[in-house]
């Protein structure tokens, strides 16, 4: 989605209402793949600071991934990915994200934890990075 920062640092988008359906039959290994596919994608980008943009707007429960999923991720990346790592910002959380990721405090470092940044509008997304390079879905915008 573009650089941030005199350093231009990446900033990577996530848009969580193209996740599949968890309804189909090969889901989990969609998931797998998809996964392995973004940590690839994410070694490649990623030589020095990123941040991530998670946008959760407009995505029905069955779309999220699912927290064995979501703590599998975290300890499978590498530990450079999440130093560099310097904000997670969650666009429009739901109550189920904010809840899972209460419930996750106790197995996520502090380190991590205190990225985390909750955003309840494009708006306030707006004062925190740069949006010229920002494609935001259009369910995301309704």
């Amino acid at each position: 989605a573009g650089y941030y920062g005199e350093g231009l640092n990446a900033i990577i988008v996530f848009a969580a209402c193209y996740l599949p359906d968890s309804n189909l039959a090969d889901y989990h290994y969609i998931m797998e793949n998809l996964f392995l596919y973004v940590i690839s994608s994410l070694e490649l980008l990623v030589a020095e600071d990123y941040m991530i943009v998670y946008l959760n707007g407009a995505t029905p429960r069955r779309r999220m991934p699912g927290l064995g999923w979501l703590k599998k991720c975290y300890q499978m990346i590498d530990r450079r990915l999440r130093k560099n790592l310097k904000a997670l910002i969650i666009v429009h959380p739901s109550w189920f994200i904010r809840t899972v990721l209460a419930i996750s405090r106790p197995f996520i470092s502090v380190k991590f934890i205190n990225k985390i940044q909750y955003v309840h509008s494009l708006e306030e997304l707006e004062q925190l990075i740069p949006m010229e390079h920002v494609q935001i879905p259009d369910c995301v915008l309704q």
